[in-house]
């Protein structure tokens, strides 16, 4: 039997996808997340063999939330669940160790495909993300003799998140347990690495990078 973590921020969908993946006999949902944040903490309380993950998700994005799944549960298969098909999201989900990248506007039989194909150890990719793949790969050869870009530790990514969703340094210092000068600092550093001035040129940077997203 396969244990199925369903993680998305609107409800209807996750029902949805639990009453499709229920008919199945091979496959058990586990439990849902409403954000990246509880689908860490509920792949660590469940163990699931399967977390559907959706990329674009307030307070802590799929691909932070897939890192960390990850990492500290090792024999848990993340399978990306988005409408976005742009390099930004396949190409973040996939380094963060996401096993597979469906759009939502699949048909049952290929998530339940995909699914299958991850739990045997093997990567799934829907058709149309594969151009995109393909196109980034070729983005990033041409484009090798670039600098690196900034890298932000992961606290800075989640600082960075939460101010982009418009959290004031208070909230933010509240919702990750930390000090008010402790969030200041991290959004000074953010903004030299960036070499960015404001919320909005970081708004911006979060969207860019698929950090955040407009249609939370």
């Amino acid at each position: 039997m396969t244990r199925v973590l369903l993680a998305d921020d609107h409800k209807i969908l996750r029902q949805g996808l639990r009453t499709l993946l229920e008919q199945e006999s091979d496959i058990q949902v586990v439990g849902e997340a409403e954000n990246g944040r509880s689908s860490v903490k509920l792949a660590g309380e469940l163990a699931p063999d399967v977390v559907i993950m959706d990329v674009a998700m307030p307070d802590l994005n799929g691909i932070d939330a897939t890192r960390r799944i990850t990492e500290a549960e090792p024999n848990a298969r993340v399978l990306a669940l988005s409408m976005h098909s742009d390099g930004r999201y396949v190409r973040g989900m996939l380094q963060a160790g996401a096993r597979g990248y469906i759009l939502k506007d699949c048909a049952a039989e290929e998530l339940t495909r995909a699914i299958r194909t991850v739990m045997a150890n093997q990567v799934y990719v829907s058709p149309g993300v594969t151009g995109t793949i393909v196109n980034d790969y070729v983005r990033q050869l041409s484009s090798s003799d670039a600098g690196e870009p900034a890298t932000l530790s992961r606290r800075e990514r989640e600082v960075l998140q939460l101010l982009a969703e418009g959290g004031t340094t208070a909230q933010i210092a509240d919702r990750l347990h930390l000090s008010v000068k402790t969030v200041e600092t991290h959004r000074k550093r953010i903004m030299d690495k960036l070499g960015l001035r404001s919320i909005a040129e970081l708004t911006k940077y979060a969207i860019r990078e698929g950090i955040t997203a407009l249609d939370l």
